[in-house]
C-alpha cells in the first residue's frame, strides 16, 4: 500500500513538473478565449515576418504621451527585433514624468520588464510589470511607493495601461508564448514620449529645474536611440544614484 501511495505521488509531481507554462495558463477560461479568438491572427503575423512560435522573443515599448504600446519580436537567435504591431492605450492617468509614490497616479517611467500573468484579473486578463525597479526604490517615497501595475484590458485606470479586453487577449498570448518558449525575461520599457531629438529637447526646456524628470529621461533617450538606429536592445544597468546607465 506505501509503495503504490508512492508511485502515485512520483506520477502527480512529474505530471506536474511537465506541465508547460501555456498548458498552465489554458487551464484558465479567459486565457482558453483569447487563444480561440486571436491564435490565428498571432500566427499570421508572427508568419509575415518569419518568426517562429517556439523561438520566440518579443520587448515592449509604451508611449505615455501617444497612448500606445510597440510590440517587436525575433528569433531567439536573431540579432534584431522586428515591428509587430502597435496597441492603443485607451484611457491614462496622471502626466508626465516617473512615478514616485503611491496614489500620485503616474504611469511608471523607466527599464522594467513583465514579472506575472494574471489570467482572472478584475480587468479580464492583466501581464505586470515589476514596478517599483531598483531606480524607483532609490528614487521614490521611501515605504511609500505603490505596485500593481499592469498591461490590462478593459478601459479604466489609475497609473496602468489599459487596452481593451479585445486587444489584451492578442498581447497577452504574445507573452504567453514567449515566455512558454524560454523567455525568462520579457522586457517593458516606458517612454514619457516618442524621444526623437526634437521631442527630447522640447522636454529638457519646458522641464529644465526638475533634475529627477531630465535625468531619467536622459537615460531613456540614450536607449531609444541605440535601439532606433540597431533595433537591438541596450544594456541596462542601475546606478546608486538611481540613474541607469545604458549602452550598446
Amino acid at each position: 500500500m506505501q509503495k503504490l501511495t508512492f508511485i502515485l505521488i512520483l506520477t502527480f509531481l512529474f505530471s506536474f513538473k511537465n506541465d508547460s507554462f501555456k498548458d498552465d495558463q489554458l487551464k484558465y477560461q479567459r486565457v482558453r478565449e483569447a487563444y480561440l479568438e486571436k491564435e490565428s491572427i498571432m500566427h499570421e503575423l508572427l508568419k509575415n515576418n518569419n518568426i517562429d512560435k517556439n523561438n520566440l522573443r518579443i520587448y515592449l515599448r509604451v508611449f505615455k504621451q501617444e497612448k500606445k504600446i510597440e510590440l517587436w519580436a525575433k528569433n531567439k537567435t536573431d540579432k534584431t527585433y522586428k515591428f509587430i504591431k502597435e496597441y492603443k492605450i485607451c484611457r491614462t492617468s496622471g502626466k508626465l514624468g516617473p512615478k514616485r509614490k503611491q496614489g500620485d497616479k503616474q504611469i511608471p517611467e523607466g527599464f522594467y520588464h513583465i514579472n506575472r500573468f494574471n489570467p482572472f484579473s478584475k480587468f479580464y486578463l492583466s501581464i505586470g510589470i515589476n514596478y517599483p525597479n531598483k531606480s524607483d526604490k532609490i528614487l521614490g517615497a521611501k515605504n511609500n511607493l505603490g505596485g500593481d501595475i499592469f498591461i490590462h484590458g478593459s478601459c479604466v485606470t489609475v497609473g496602468c495601461m489599459p487596452i481593451t479586453n479585445d486587444r489584451i487577449k492578442e498581447l497577452y498570448i504574445f507573452c504567453v508564448e514567449a515566455k512558454n518558449s524560454g523567455q525568462e525575461t520579457i522586457p517593458v520599457t516606458i517612454f514619457p514620449m516618442e524621444l526623437t531629438d526634437n521631442n527630447f529637447s522640447n522636454l529638457k526646456q519646458k522641464y529644465s529645474n526638475d533634475i529627477d524628470k531630465i535625468g531619467l529621461w536622459t537615460d531613456l533617450k540614450k536607449a531609444y536611440d541605440i535601439f532606433d538606429k540597431t533595433k537591438e536592445l541596450p544594456s541596462i544597468g542601475f546606478l546608486n544614484s538611481g540613474r541607469q546607465s545604458v549602452n550598446e
